[in-house]
């Protein structure tokens, strides 16, 4: 009796060891949270992952040693010339002189007052001038003609030129003033009340509703129109990644303004090379159905984080993200320890252990697929079955609800797709792809908050599309936008909707005339 009761008093205190435990590792982390960098972020553990520098670019490049790019003057080139030298950087640019010389009543000689003659001009330095933005409004006139011959018999005929239509109906929007305003606010996450003063300060009044309007109107138009072309490309790919992140749409049907609503990201595949494809669709749920819908017709693999939501859409294999589950155990490190007690850690051996897969999948990039599936299975198939085998060995003296615990429990209860980018040489070991594209507008959500209205969520999911499709096939987003506003009104796309595959941003086309 004795000893059951002994039992049943050491039973209670391993359990509420295990809670405090818990308990601890939740203050830790809140503290982190909201005092300290996160520990995800620093090289002391992780070395130099750049897999987690999406989100402190700045706080990562700075480094107080570099030094303000010079420019060799030819009179002294001591120095050899390094490679995307700051003076062949700026050749492509217009060039003044500015010749500082002495005024004309200073040109006599102190000594003997003889006038003063120019011995030539030496370069001193180079600046770069910022010229702020101008508006200039053009007044479109079409010329009419007629044949004076049929005139003097009385046949009156006369013949006008096609007007090119525009990019709004009874409207001042230009295809150049539309594409800035869709720049600035999804490309450098300017809200439209600063647009509103930045066209004030240039001299035309444009309210922010207008401008809205402007970007709304024109997505519907003309921008949707391509991303659903994208879409049905996206489609036949061979692999999807997607990723989803909460967004506040305001003025939903039925639902508070504080309900989350999520915008969902999906791109091609990592190793895809032919067609860099980002699409962005606004849902007012997370529910996997949404991305079931999107998915529909899809039979290549789909490359997620560990939501369930997922799990609902038919696809050849689903594979997992690594650098997820290898977040949990970043996660789990004690607060204040030094590198070197990092790695004795459970967390920190477990991240040295997956830190060695992805070093070994990064010198595969280069391969083909066949090639890449072959050296997986010869090269990280063991290592990768040892980490499990180790996991489950230390499953059991792990309390469940700890940070350790759930990162334990993740890699375990997911180890099936985990697994698949060994068997599948054109899946990823990481949704880095997906996450660097949601990045942008993550980054954008922190300075205009929310969407105004759903219809205005879905015109910013269309806007995100084209700028952070544009950007990855190398164009310039301003350009590109302006060339599709140009040409999409004089495109009768609706007819003969295979049109659009020739404005795609990989067709030979937009690529000649939009970098």
């Amino acid at each position: 009796m004795t000893d059951l009761r002994e039992q049943e008093m050491q039973n209670r205190i391993d359990t509420l060891a295990g809670e405090n435990q818990y308990l601890k590792e939740q203050i830790a982390q809140l503290r982190k949270i909201a005092f300290g960098a996160k520990t995800e972020k620093s090289k002391r553990i992780l070395g130099d992952c750049e897999e987690f520098n999406l989100f402190n670019e700045a706080e990562v490049e700075k480094k107080a040693s570099v030094k303000e790019p010079t420019i060799e003057v030819p009179a002294h080139q001591r120095r050899k010339k390094q490679r995307g030298h700051i003076e062949e950087i700026l050749k492509a640019f217009p060039h003044e002189e500015e010749l500082i010389t002495l005024p004309e009543d200073q040109r006599i000689c102190k000594r003997c007052g003889t006038s003063l003659t120019s011995m030539g001009k030496e370069k001193i330095r180079t600046e770069v001038q910022f010229i702020p933005a101008t508006i200039k409004v053009i007044d479109f006139y079409r010329e009419s003609f007629q044949c004076l011959e049929c005139r003097k018999q009385e046949h009156f005929s006369i013949e006008k030129p096609l007007m090119p239509q525009p990019v709004l109906a009874k409207s001042i929007a230009s295809p150049s003033s539309i594409a800035h305003i869709i720049v600035q606010k999804y490309l450098l996450s300017m809200p439209l009340y600063r647009q509103e003063r930045e066209w004030k300060d240039i001299g035309l009044n444009l309210s922010r509703a207008t401008l809205s309007n402007w970007v709304i109107r024109s997505t519907e138009d003309w921008l949707i129109p391509v991303v659903e072309r994208m879409h049905s490309y996206l489609l036949h790919l061979p692999v999807i990644h997607a990723d989803e992140t909460p967004v506040q749409v305001l003025n939903e049907k039925n639902r508070k303004n504080t309900t989350k609503s999520y915008m969902w990201v999906f791109t091609n595949g990592e190793y895809e090379t032919d067609q860099q494809i980002r699409i962005y669709e606004y849902h007012p749920g997370r529910s996997g159905s949404f991305a079931a819908d999107f998915l529909e017709g899809f039979q290549g693999i789909l490359q997620t984080d560990g939501y369930s939501g997922y799990e609902k859409i038919p696809c050849e294999a689903h594979a997992l993200c690594w650098v997820h589950a290898r977040r949990y155990f970043v996660e789990a490190i004690p607060p204040g320890l030094a590198k070197e007690e990092i790695a004795e850690t459970t967390s920190g051996q477990a991240l040295k252990k997956i830190n060695a897969l992805f070093a070994l999948d990064k010198e595969l990039t280069e391969r083909s697929i066949a090639d890449r599936q072959q050296e997986r299975l010869q090269l990280e198939k063991d290592k990768l079955e040892t980490l499990f085998v180790w996991l489950k060995a230390i499953q059991p003296e792990t309390a469940p609800k700890s940070a350790l615990g759930k990162a334990v429990n993740y890699v375990l209860n997911h180890q099936e797709g985990l697994s698949v980018y060994l068997s599948h040489g054109e899946a990823a070991m990481s949704n880095n792809i997906c996450e660097r594209a949601i990045r942008n507008f993550t980054i954008g959500r922190k300075n205009w908050l929310f969407s105004g209205s759903p219809k205005g969520a879905t015109a910013s999911a269309a806007a995100y599309s084209i700028v952070e499709t544009s950007k990855a096939n190398g164009l310039d987003p301003f350009k590109y936008l302006t060339y599709l506003f140009t040409r999409l009104p004089n495109l009768d796309f609706k007819i003969h909707p295979e049109l659009l595959d020739t404005i795609l941003p990989w067709a030979d086309e937009i690529q000649q005339n939009c970098k």
